[in-house]
């Protein structure tokens, strides 16, 4: 007999550029630095092409880095055994973090008005969950974890 999942949520960042729309936007830069370069050549000012081709760099290694991170994923499970939050990086490697649902609960942190942290917490061990969601998107996520965790106690207790 399966046992009943009371959350399964998949936490992956928000991807704002579709791999087309970086390298058009990419395209496009690139376009109006030759355009730039050309003015910059009749105008006899040749020093500074250089910098128009590391403009170009910095974007398209800040795209690469954004399309990595992109990657990551966070996925959390609820049961009325365990909670499990499995991390997958970047780069495919794989971290899984479970506690027993009677002994986890949940704690919001808010120091700040954007630094809203959620974490899971059994005895002294910590793991700040929903990094990349907004904070009221945070706030959202912990009352419903919340809410999975009582109803997996209820169902344990019954």
């Amino acid at each position: 007999m399966a046992l009943p999942i009371y959350m399964d949520r998949v936490i992956a960042p928000h991807r704002s550029l579709t791999p087309q729309g970086a390298a058009v936007l990419l395209g496009v830069v690139m376009a109006f630095n030759v355009l730039v370069a050309i003015f910059l050549l009749v105008l006899g000012a040749p020093p500074v092409l250089p910098f128009l081709g590391l403009d170009v760099l910095a974007l398209w290694l800040a795209l690469r880095a954004s399309d990595r991170a992109a990657r990551r994923v966070e996925r959390v499970r609820v049961t009325a055994e365990a909670v499990t939050v499995s991390r997958e990086d970047e780069k495919g490697a794989r971290t899984v973090w479970t506690s027993p649902t009677a002994f986890t609960r949940v704690d919001v942190d808010q120091p700040g008005e954007h630094e809203t942290r959620v974490r899971l917490m059994i005895y002294r061990k910590r793991l700040t969950l929903a990094r990349s969601l907004s904070p009221d998107e945070r706030l959202s996520f912990a009352n419903a974890l919340r809410d999975a965790i009582r109803a997996a106690r209820s169902e344990r207790w019954s």
